[in-house]
């Protein structure tokens, strides 16, 4: 009898560029033609249905009169589409149109899009670069930063996927004037989150600045995709993997993905999430780490965003607080909540520790008072 050690001490630096601007096609055909993919040439661009008829097929097309070969993969658009099914579906499609290890995926639309792409990427081959080019709001505060890729399951949300980060990523502002309003609102939900848990100044900059925000004014969207990427990197930065500090980008989330699924996505991420932000200041409040006054300027900056502040009559709050149970953030079947320590913090309960055991009594009590 032996032991073989195998040895696989490794030093990786998985650092990329995120690049903000308007109408980035030629910007990201110069890079791949520099050498940004090394000697790859072929891409599987993925996107959904909506978005290939607005921004991929063209993407596509520049990409080939640049000398490079690829196509299209698209699915129907929307949340329900972000699962292990879709996944399998784009896999067996580029394996039967002979893509191999030698190609790079292209994610072209927003957080649906980049989610199930990264994941893909990350597995197919065994791995193959990827590239985000982020066309919505929601993607540029939520998806640009962070390597998370993941699909959903009728159980649980964003539990089956990896850590795996993009050879670079855009962030394409002019997309966002073609998004419906009602998209708009959605994206500035994790927006929000982001000023609600690390910076007050922002905050407040987004409480003055809200109407042009809806509007896509140049100066405030380039403001705010810059503002939200190095809110998320600063947290990012000390806990990749997610073992304690990034905890605190789920704030809302809890609530928020719960109605979500219950909603059978007939909510957005965001709009869900804004009822979750709702959710969990009621009970900073109700613990004593958050004044009263300052959750309503919470609720009043979601409502300013044309975001949702009550839950839906159609969704049972029996069945919502069991659902609360397929949270990523529950350990031995105990519920666990971050939360906000005022506008611009959240609780650090112990060193490391940024989320908190909530009794199912209690969790149910606020969901029964936000009718």
């Amino acid at each position: 009898m032996g032991i073989f050690r195998v040895s696989l001490i490794k030093t990786v630096d998985d650092s990329y560029d995120i690049e903000t601007g308007w109408s980035l096609t030629e910007q990201l055909v110069k890079d791949l033609q520099n050498g940004l993919m090394g000697r790859r040439r072929r891409f599987a661009l993925i996107t959904d249905s909506t978005v290939e008829k607005l921004y991929a097929e063209a993407i596509c097309r520049s990409l080939q009169d640049a000398g490079f070969s690829g196509q299209i993969f698209a699915f129907p658009a929307g949340e329900k589409s972000k699962t292990r099914e879709t996944k399998a579906d784009i896999e067996d499609r580029m394996l039967q149109a002979g893509y191999r290890r030698d190609c790079f995926v292209l994610a072209v639309g927003g957080g649906v899009v980049s989610d199930l792409a990264g994941f893909l990427a990350g597995t197919f081959g065994r791995g193959v670069p990827f590239i985000n080019y982020a066309t919505t709001l929601l993607s540029a505060a939520d998806a640009s930063v962070g390597g998370k890729t993941a699909v959903d399951t009728p159980l649980a949300t964003n539990l089956i996927g990896l850590f795996y980060q993009p050879k670079k990523v855009y962030i394409d502002i002019s997309c966002w004037n073609t998004l419906p309003q009602r998209e708009i609102s959605s994206g500035l939900a994790e927006t929000i989150k982001h000023a609600c848990l690390a910076d007050r100044v922002f905050f407040e900059y987004l409480e003055n600045h809200m109407d042009n925000i809806r509007k896509v004014s140049p100066e405030e969207c380039e403001l705010i995709a810059g503002r939200n990427c190095e809110i998320k990197y600063r947290v990012v930065m000390k806990d990749e993997r997610e073992n304690g500090l990034r905890e605190v980008l789920n704030l809302g989330h809890t609530v928020g993905r719960a109605i979500e699924t219950l909603s059978g996505y007939r909510l957005l991420h965001g709009e869900a999430l804004s009822i979750g932000l709702i959710a969990q200041s009621l009970l900073a409040v109700r613990m004593g780490y958050m004044k009263q006054e300052e959750a309503d300027r919470v609720k009043a900056l979601l409502k300013s965003a044309g975001l949702p502040v009550k839950i839906p009559e159609y969704i049972d709050r029996e069945a919502l607080t069991d659902m609360l149970y397929t949270d990523k953030k529950v350990r031995n079947n105990r519920l666990r909540f971050v939360i906000q320590k005022e506008i611009g913090n959240v609780v650090e309960f112990r060193p490391n520790v940024f989320a908190t055991e909530v009794d199912r009594e209690t969790a149910r009590e606020i969901l029964l008072a936000m009718a």
